[in-house]
């Protein structure tokens, strides 16, 4: 029986936050995140996660939480507020083992339901592969990263051999942005979250395919959350930018060919726009996901596949146990 796996689940680190707290550059880095959330979205926020402490830290909750979503499997992730991409290297160095270890703890307690991601330090590109390796000798599947890192995009020279790495050992990439760059403008109404999410998946992903990172690394195994923001909707403009501009050149062929090299979750909120992304990536490249438990997530992620008409093996946990290596229950 093919497993129903959810790709897209968190869990909350209190480790990685004693780590950082009193060091320079964290309250700027609280300040920053407050600017750009605004204070009522910070008070929403806040009581929502303690409301939800149980399945975010402890496993007995969150197995229970799977059992009544009738989710087999989780990939867990830790939660994005953990990047602190703001960390000097040695610091930064200490949240990535630490992010290793602590969820490699976390599902060893379910290890037939629960598997791991860990993180890397964008920041500091010297010690993505090193941090890539940790993870992976822990017995994770792979790392979570954010959308771009201070002055760097992903397409960066500099992330030349982390994503050569990354393919190199088949570890999966979780593409999953925290924060957005349109900063104070989106500090209202949670359009931090609503609208800037979205468009930080479309900026990051865009680097990837136009700066010719998935030309040069075509084994890279790329999940991007939120069902890839807005790219996937607006194709045509990408391709018609290649055809015309020769400065938009910078891939091999049309931007739309290559959302079949990437991977997707299912969390687009909406049928039709869940129909649309399957029709472009493709039915094998369109993976569950919840963003477990934070309540921009789907509680119901396979009542969401079933809306959709999209409730098949292979979008309910096949993909999922391919890109991750799992193994179905019989």
């Amino acid at each position: 029986m093919t497993l129903t796996v959810d790709v897209h689940a968190h869990v909350l680190l209190p480790d990685i936050e004693q780590a950082v707290a009193g060091h320079p550059g964290h309250d700027a880095h609280r300040e920053l995140d407050a600017r750009r959330n605004g204070p009522d979205a910070l008070a929403v926020s806040g009581a929502m996660i303690g409301e939800r402490i149980g399945p975010l830290t402890r496993v007995a909750d969150r197995l229970a939480a799977m059992d009544a979503a009738g989710v087999d499997a989780q990939i867990v992730s830790p939660s994005p507020s953990h990047f602190h991409y703001w960390a000097g290297p040695e610091l930064a160095a200490e949240v990535c083992r630490l992010a290793a270890e602590k969820v490699a703890e976390h599902v060893a307690e379910a290890p037939d339901r629960l598997h791991g991601l860990g993180l890397v330090p964008l920041q500091h590109p010297a010690l993505l592969t090193g941090a890539l390796d940790h993870a992976l000798g822990l017995g994770l599947k792979g790392v979570e990263i954010s959308s771009h890192a201070p002055g760097r995009e992903l397409s960066d020279p500099a992330y030349e051999p982390f994503w050569a790495h990354a393919a190199t050992t088949g570890a999966v990439v979780f593409l999953h942005p925290f924060g957005c760059t349109l900063d104070e403008r989106l500090d209202r109404w949670y359009l931090s979250n609503i609208l800037g999410q979205p468009v930080e998946n479309a900026v990051a992903l865009s680097h990837l395919i136009f700066g010719g990172v998935l030309d040069r690394h075509p084994g890279l195994k790329l999940l991007a959350a939120h069902g890839g923001g807005y790219l996937p909707y607006h194709l045509g403009r990408a391709d018609h930018g290649w055809r015309v501009r020769p400065d938009a050149r910078g891939c091999a062929r049309e931007p739309s060919s290559y959302l079949r090299d990437l991977h997707f979750d299912s969390l687009t909120h909406d049928p039709a726009a869940l129909r649309e992304l399957v029709r472009v990536a493709g039915p094998e490249r369109v993976l569950l996901g919840s963003d477990f438990p934070f309540d921009m997530g789907e509680a119901d992620p396979v009542a969401a596949l079933r809306a959709a008409g999209l409730d098949t093996a292979a979008v309910r946990g096949g993909n999922a146990a391919r890109l991750f290596d799992l193994k179905d229950r019989t």
